[in-house]
Protein backbone atom coordinates (compact mmCIF):
# COMPACT_ATOMS: atom_id res chain seq x y z
CA UNK A 1 0.00 0.00 0.00
CA UNK A 2 1.08 3.63 -0.57
CA UNK A 3 1.49 6.40 2.02
CA UNK A 4 -2.28 6.77 2.53
CA UNK A 5 -3.04 7.09 6.24
CA UNK A 6 -6.81 6.82 6.84
CA UNK A 7 -6.61 8.09 10.42
CA UNK A 8 -4.63 11.20 9.44
CA UNK A 9 -6.98 11.97 6.53
CA UNK A 10 -10.03 11.41 8.73
CA UNK A 11 -8.75 13.90 11.32
CA UNK A 12 -8.08 16.52 8.64
CA UNK A 13 -11.54 16.15 7.13
CA UNK A 14 -13.15 16.27 10.58
CA UNK A 15 -11.49 19.65 11.13
CA UNK A 16 -12.98 20.94 7.88
CA UNK A 17 -16.41 19.62 8.88
CA UNK A 18 -16.10 21.39 12.23
CA UNK A 19 -15.13 24.64 10.49
CA UNK A 20 -18.49 24.69 8.68
CA UNK A 21 -20.14 25.66 11.96
CA UNK A 22 -17.24 26.74 14.20
CA UNK A 23 -14.95 29.67 13.44
CA UNK A 24 -11.37 29.56 14.74
CA UNK A 25 -9.67 32.60 16.18
CA UNK A 26 -7.24 34.10 13.69
CA UNK A 27 -3.90 35.46 14.88
CA UNK A 28 -2.22 36.26 11.55
CA UNK A 29 -4.87 37.40 9.06
CA UNK A 30 -2.32 38.22 6.36
CA UNK A 31 -1.37 34.56 5.99
CA UNK A 32 -4.85 33.11 5.45
CA UNK A 33 -5.49 31.30 2.16
CA UNK A 34 -8.66 30.02 0.51
CA UNK A 35 -9.35 26.90 -1.51
CA UNK A 36 -12.19 27.53 -3.98
CA UNK A 37 -13.87 24.40 -5.32
CA UNK A 38 -16.25 25.32 -8.15
CA UNK A 39 -18.23 22.11 -8.39
CA UNK A 40 -21.11 21.07 -10.59
CA UNK A 41 -23.32 20.46 -7.54
CA UNK A 42 -21.66 22.51 -4.78
CA UNK A 43 -19.34 25.49 -4.47
CA UNK A 44 -17.07 25.17 -1.42
CA UNK A 45 -14.61 27.65 0.11
CA UNK A 46 -12.13 26.39 2.73
CA UNK A 47 -9.91 28.84 4.67
CA UNK A 48 -6.60 27.70 6.17
CA UNK A 49 -4.23 29.53 8.49
CA UNK A 50 -0.46 29.53 7.94
CA UNK A 51 -0.16 26.26 9.90
CA UNK A 52 -2.52 24.54 7.46
CA UNK A 53 -5.36 24.39 10.00
CA UNK A 54 -8.95 24.90 8.71
CA UNK A 55 -10.38 28.02 10.35
CA UNK A 56 -13.69 28.43 8.48
CA UNK A 57 -15.58 26.78 5.63
CA UNK A 58 -18.65 27.80 3.63
CA UNK A 59 -20.55 25.87 0.97
CA UNK A 60 -23.67 26.22 -1.16
CA UNK A 61 -25.60 23.99 -3.54
CA UNK A 62 -25.32 25.46 -7.03
CA UNK A 63 -26.14 24.62 -10.62
CA UNK A 64 -23.96 27.19 -12.33
CA UNK A 65 -21.49 24.67 -13.76
CA UNK A 66 -22.04 21.71 -16.05
CA UNK A 67 -19.48 18.92 -16.40
CA UNK A 68 -16.87 21.18 -14.80
CA UNK A 69 -17.63 24.13 -17.10
CA UNK A 70 -19.00 27.47 -15.89
CA UNK A 71 -22.32 27.91 -17.72
CA UNK A 72 -23.61 30.79 -15.56
CA UNK A 73 -20.73 33.16 -14.96
CA UNK A 74 -22.74 35.79 -13.07
CA UNK A 75 -24.38 33.12 -10.94
CA UNK A 76 -21.00 31.56 -10.08
CA UNK A 77 -19.50 34.97 -9.33
CA UNK A 78 -22.37 35.94 -7.04
CA UNK A 79 -22.17 32.69 -5.06
CA UNK A 80 -18.38 32.86 -4.59
CA UNK A 81 -18.66 36.51 -3.62
CA UNK A 82 -21.39 35.76 -1.07
CA UNK A 83 -19.52 32.79 0.44
CA UNK A 84 -16.39 34.94 0.69
CA UNK A 85 -18.37 37.69 2.44
CA UNK A 86 -19.80 35.11 4.85
CA UNK A 87 -16.29 33.92 5.69
CA UNK A 88 -14.96 37.46 6.10
CA UNK A 89 -17.82 38.27 8.47
CA UNK A 90 -17.11 35.16 10.51
CA UNK A 91 -13.35 35.76 10.63
CA UNK A 92 -13.44 39.58 10.72
CA UNK A 93 -10.67 39.75 8.11
CA UNK A 94 -10.29 40.32 4.38
CA UNK A 95 -9.53 37.20 2.30
CA UNK A 96 -7.21 37.91 -0.61
CA UNK A 97 -5.32 34.74 -1.68
CA UNK A 98 -6.94 31.68 -3.25
CA UNK A 99 -6.27 28.55 -5.27
CA UNK A 100 -8.59 26.84 -7.74
CA UNK A 101 -8.81 23.41 -9.35
CA UNK A 102 -10.36 22.13 -12.55
CA UNK A 103 -11.15 18.71 -14.01
CA UNK A 104 -8.08 17.05 -15.54
CA UNK A 105 -7.08 18.17 -19.04
CA UNK A 106 -9.33 21.25 -18.93
CA UNK A 107 -8.79 23.64 -21.88
CA UNK A 108 -7.03 26.91 -21.06
CA UNK A 109 -10.13 28.95 -21.92
CA UNK A 110 -12.12 27.11 -19.24
CA UNK A 111 -9.31 27.58 -16.70
CA UNK A 112 -9.42 31.32 -17.38
CA UNK A 113 -13.16 31.41 -16.65
CA UNK A 114 -12.63 29.75 -13.26
CA UNK A 115 -9.88 32.26 -12.56
CA UNK A 116 -12.09 35.19 -13.57
CA UNK A 117 -14.85 34.05 -11.20
CA UNK A 118 -12.48 34.01 -8.22
CA UNK A 119 -10.72 37.24 -9.21
CA UNK A 120 -14.11 38.87 -9.75
CA UNK A 121 -14.96 37.98 -6.15
CA UNK A 122 -11.87 39.92 -5.01
CA UNK A 123 -9.18 37.27 -4.54
CA UNK A 124 -5.83 36.74 -6.27
CA UNK A 125 -5.37 33.24 -7.69
CA UNK A 126 -1.99 32.01 -6.42
CA UNK A 127 -2.24 28.39 -7.62
CA UNK A 128 -4.21 26.33 -10.12
CA UNK A 129 -4.17 22.53 -10.47
CA UNK A 130 -6.33 19.58 -11.48
CA UNK A 131 -8.84 18.17 -8.99
CA UNK A 132 -7.38 14.67 -8.37
CA UNK A 133 -3.93 16.18 -7.83
CA UNK A 134 -5.46 18.66 -5.37
CA UNK A 135 -7.11 15.76 -3.54
CA UNK A 136 -3.73 14.09 -3.19
CA UNK A 137 -2.50 17.08 -1.19
CA UNK A 138 -4.69 15.56 1.52
CA UNK A 139 -4.32 11.85 0.77
CA UNK A 140 -0.54 11.95 0.42
CA UNK A 141 -0.20 8.84 -1.75
CA UNK A 142 2.97 8.16 -3.71
CA UNK A 143 1.78 5.31 -5.90
CA UNK A 144 -1.73 4.62 -7.16
CA UNK A 145 -4.69 6.34 -8.81
CA UNK A 146 -6.74 9.15 -7.27
CA UNK A 147 -10.25 9.27 -8.71
CA UNK A 148 -12.37 12.38 -8.06
CA UNK A 149 -16.05 11.84 -8.87
CA UNK A 150 -18.01 15.03 -8.43
CA UNK A 151 -21.32 16.24 -9.73
CA UNK A 152 -20.34 16.44 -13.38
CA UNK A 153 -17.13 14.54 -14.04
CA UNK A 154 -14.97 11.55 -13.21
CA UNK A 155 -11.36 12.73 -12.99
CA UNK A 156 -8.31 10.57 -12.52
CA UNK A 157 -4.62 11.07 -11.80
CA UNK A 158 -2.09 8.24 -11.65
CA UNK A 159 0.89 8.77 -9.35
CA UNK A 160 4.26 7.06 -9.42
CA UNK A 161 6.83 7.91 -6.74
CA UNK A 162 4.74 10.97 -5.86
CA UNK A 163 4.67 12.35 -9.41
CA UNK A 164 1.67 12.56 -11.73
CA UNK A 165 2.29 10.38 -14.78
CA UNK A 166 -1.21 10.35 -16.29
CA UNK A 167 -4.45 12.34 -16.03
CA UNK A 168 -7.90 11.89 -17.55
CA UNK A 169 -11.43 13.23 -17.14
CA UNK A 170 -14.80 12.11 -18.44
CA UNK A 171 -18.24 13.73 -18.19
CA UNK A 172 -19.92 11.23 -15.89
CA UNK A 173 -20.75 12.13 -12.30
CA UNK A 174 -23.39 12.59 -9.62
CA UNK A 175 -25.68 14.52 -11.96
CA UNK A 176 -26.12 11.35 -13.99
CA UNK A 177 -27.10 9.42 -10.87
CA UNK A 178 -29.76 12.04 -10.09
CA UNK A 179 -31.14 11.84 -13.63
CA UNK A 180 -31.50 8.06 -13.27
CA UNK A 181 -33.26 8.50 -9.91
CA UNK A 182 -35.58 11.16 -11.33
CA UNK A 183 -36.52 8.81 -14.16
CA UNK A 184 -37.05 5.87 -11.85
CA UNK A 185 -39.26 7.73 -9.37
CA UNK A 186 -40.80 10.06 -12.00
CA UNK A 187 -39.83 13.12 -9.98
CA UNK A 188 -37.96 16.33 -10.75
CA UNK A 189 -34.17 16.51 -10.87
CA UNK A 190 -34.17 18.69 -7.74
CA UNK A 191 -36.25 16.14 -5.81
CA UNK A 192 -33.94 13.35 -6.95
CA UNK A 193 -30.93 15.36 -5.74
CA UNK A 194 -32.49 15.72 -2.29
CA UNK A 195 -33.34 12.03 -2.18
CA UNK A 196 -29.78 11.11 -3.15
CA UNK A 197 -28.29 13.31 -0.41
CA UNK A 198 -30.46 11.83 2.36
CA UNK A 199 -28.43 9.06 3.99
CA UNK A 200 -31.66 7.28 5.00
CA UNK A 201 -32.26 6.58 1.29
CA UNK A 202 -28.75 5.52 0.37
CA UNK A 203 -29.28 1.76 0.21
CA UNK A 204 -32.28 2.16 -2.11
CA UNK A 205 -30.41 4.76 -4.18
CA UNK A 206 -27.41 2.46 -4.69
CA UNK A 207 -29.69 -0.37 -5.83
CA UNK A 208 -31.17 1.90 -8.53
CA UNK A 209 -28.01 3.66 -9.74
CA UNK A 210 -25.62 0.70 -9.46
CA UNK A 211 -25.30 0.40 -13.30
CA UNK A 212 -24.09 4.03 -13.48
CA UNK A 213 -21.56 3.45 -10.70
CA UNK A 214 -20.41 0.33 -12.55
CA UNK A 215 -19.94 2.52 -15.65
CA UNK A 216 -17.78 4.89 -13.60
CA UNK A 217 -15.76 1.88 -12.45
CA UNK A 218 -15.32 0.74 -16.05
CA UNK A 219 -14.13 4.25 -17.01
CA UNK A 220 -11.47 4.03 -14.30
CA UNK A 221 -10.57 0.51 -15.43
CA UNK A 222 -10.01 1.70 -19.02
CA UNK A 223 -7.76 4.56 -17.97
CA UNK A 224 -5.46 2.56 -15.70
CA UNK A 225 -4.69 -0.03 -18.37
CA UNK A 226 -0.95 -0.18 -19.04
CA UNK A 227 -0.06 1.33 -15.67
CA UNK A 228 1.04 -0.55 -12.57
CA UNK A 229 -1.85 0.63 -10.38
CA UNK A 230 -2.26 -1.46 -7.23
CA UNK A 231 -4.48 0.94 -5.25
CA UNK A 232 -7.32 3.29 -6.19
CA UNK A 233 -8.40 6.14 -3.88
CA UNK A 234 -11.88 7.63 -4.28
CA UNK A 235 -12.86 11.20 -3.43
CA UNK A 236 -15.70 13.54 -4.41
CA UNK A 237 -19.26 13.93 -3.19
CA UNK A 238 -20.69 11.24 -5.44
CA UNK A 239 -18.53 8.57 -3.78
CA UNK A 240 -20.21 9.22 -0.41
CA UNK A 241 -22.80 6.59 -1.34
CA UNK A 242 -22.29 3.26 0.48
CA UNK A 243 -20.68 0.36 -1.38
CA UNK A 244 -19.21 2.76 -3.94
CA UNK A 245 -15.66 1.55 -3.35
CA UNK A 246 -16.72 -2.11 -3.49
CA UNK A 247 -18.47 -1.59 -6.84
CA UNK A 248 -15.43 0.19 -8.32
CA UNK A 249 -13.10 -2.49 -6.96
CA UNK A 250 -15.20 -5.20 -8.59
CA UNK A 251 -15.13 -3.37 -11.95
CA UNK A 252 -11.40 -2.67 -11.88
CA UNK A 253 -10.00 -5.67 -10.00
CA UNK A 254 -7.86 -3.17 -8.04
CA UNK A 255 -7.99 -2.57 -4.27
CA UNK A 256 -10.09 0.57 -3.78
CA UNK A 257 -10.08 2.88 -0.75
CA UNK A 258 -12.40 5.71 0.32
CA UNK A 259 -11.77 8.17 3.18
CA UNK A 260 -14.49 9.28 5.54
CA UNK A 261 -16.53 12.09 3.97
CA UNK A 262 -14.74 12.09 0.60
CA UNK A 263 -16.76 15.18 -0.40
CA UNK A 264 -14.45 17.59 1.46
CA UNK A 265 -11.09 16.10 0.41
CA UNK A 266 -10.65 18.09 -2.82
CA UNK A 267 -11.68 21.52 -1.42
CA UNK A 268 -9.19 21.04 1.43
CA UNK A 269 -6.49 19.95 -1.02
CA UNK A 270 -7.07 23.08 -3.11
CA UNK A 271 -6.58 25.23 -0.01
CA UNK A 272 -3.39 23.34 0.89
CA UNK A 273 -2.05 24.06 -2.62
CA UNK A 274 -2.65 27.78 -2.03
CA UNK A 275 -0.68 27.60 1.21
CA UNK A 276 2.17 25.78 -0.57
CA UNK A 277 2.26 28.46 -3.27
CA UNK A 278 2.39 31.25 -0.71
CA UNK A 279 5.19 29.57 1.26
CA UNK A 280 7.16 29.02 -1.95
CA UNK A 281 6.73 32.69 -2.83
CA UNK A 282 7.94 33.75 0.61
CA UNK A 283 11.04 31.52 0.55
Amino acid sequence: MSEFNPERVSKLIQKVENSLTHTAQVTDADKLVVGVDLGTAYIVLVVLDHHGEPVATEMQFAQVLKDGLVVDYIGALNIVRQLKENLETRLQVSLEKAAIAMPSNTPESVCKTHRYVVEGAGMDVVNMLDEPTAANRVLGIRNGAVVDIGGGTTGLSIFKDGEVIYTADEATGGTHLSLVLAGHYKTSFEEAEEQKKDSANHRDVVAIVRPVIEKMGSIVHQHIQGYDVKDIYLVGGTTCLPEFEQIVEKQTGVTTWKPENPFLVTPLGIAISALEAEKLLAS
